[in-house]
């Protein structure tokens, strides 16, 4: 079989490296998933460049979202049938509940090999149902960018109809959570830098959008105009933090899952406070919260915003276009057209 790992050393689109590998068997307790497709999140991009503090000691099969079709068991398995639609979890042993501590970073991290293969071995527990209603494609975005909105959405201070939610930015987390809160029946207030995105986002169907770069002061601009948003999603990270609480209305929340920044600056602090305002921490979800994503997107009937698709021996490509100004949706991968 293909598969392409990260390669000890290297960084960027460097470190990937197509290779040819024996097809895995899957042993007591576990599956083997014909891969159909894999999609890309930023934290793809960090982990090539070994961020989050660590870099791959081994090679590792690259990135963690994918789905396919379960085509051979090992011993003891009882839960799957060869044929099963599936899509790996991003994260192992998490149930239900909060975070659990040593989760690490997910599939395609150090220490622990991802989907972008031809055939992948996890352990029955580590796969889940996707929607009936999607394809390998559609649901290969789902794993990791749309639980994440998911959960922050609906893990805590839920969103429900008549609700604002603000929206910052086009990525898979952000373009997930617009359309997710959409059919929750919020309005949703979006942000952008490129004007050219203005009318995707309002054909996903944001109520308004901001340009961050022409209006500095967006959280204000929206608190002014709403009197306060429910909830803010926050995927840019901490430099919109300052802004995020401008704009977050009495009692709301701000869900922050942000990577592109730290921020250096302090945030106002008086201002959530007075607001009696929360900002919580969002990482994927469980896998109690992916099942009732799936069965969310069935009943809605909700298509995935897929941005492009990029054949297999194109990975690096599409790693790139992850990395691209003009980003919008999710990167997908098509292992087995």
């Amino acid at each position: 079989m293909r598969r392409w790992v990260l390669k000890p050393g290297r960084s960027g689109t460097d470190a990937l490296a197509l290779e040819q590998a024996p097809i895995p068997e899957p042993g007591p307790g576990q599956v083997r998933i014909a891969m159909k497709a894999a999609s890309l999140n930023y934290r793809d991009l960090i982990i090539a460049n070994g961020g989050y503090g660590q870099s791959v000691a081994a090679d590792t099969v690259a990135v963690s979202d994918g789905a396919g079709v379960i085509d051979a068991l090992g011993e003891g398995v009882a839960t799957w049938t060869v044929g099963d639609r599936v899509a790996g979890l991003y994260f192992g042993g998490w149930v239900d509940g909060p975070p659990k501590p040593g989760m690490g970073f997910g599939l395609g991290s150090p220490g622990e090999d991802g989907v972008l293969a031809e055939y992948v071995v996890l352990d029955a527990d580590r796969v889940a149902r996707i929607p009936r209603s999607l394809d390998f494609v559609q649901a290969s975005t789902l794993p990791c960018a749309a639980l994440t909105a998911w959960s922050a959405l609906t893990a805590e201070h839920p969103v429900r109809a008549g609700h604002r939610v603000l929206v910052l930015g086009t990525g898979g987390v952000s373009t997930f959570a617009l359309v997710l809160a959409r059919s929750l029946g919020a309005e949703v207030i979006a942000t952008t830098s490129r004007e050219s995105k203005v009318s995707r986002l309002r054909d996903l169907g944001a109520a308004e959008v901001i340009n961050y770069r022409s209006t500095q002061n967006w959280g204000e601009v929206t608190f002014s105009r709403t009197g306060g948003v429910n909830k803010v999603i926050n995927a840019a990270g901490g430099d919109a933090m300052t802004q995020s609480i401008m704009a977050v209305g009495h009692g709301g929340e701000i869900a922050v899952m942000g990577l592109f920044s730290a921020g250096d600056a302090a945030p106002p602090l008086p201002v959530l406070m007075a607001k009696g305002a929360s900002i919580r921490g969002t990482s994927v979800g469980s896998a109690s919260a992916f099942a009732s994503l799936v069965d969310f997107i069935d009943a809605k009937g909700l298509v995935p915003p897929v941005h492009r698709r990029f054949a297999f021996d194109d990975a690096r490509q599409a790693y790139e276009a992850q990395a691209a100004p003009d980003l919008f949706g999710k990167i997908v991968i098509e292992v087995a057209p």
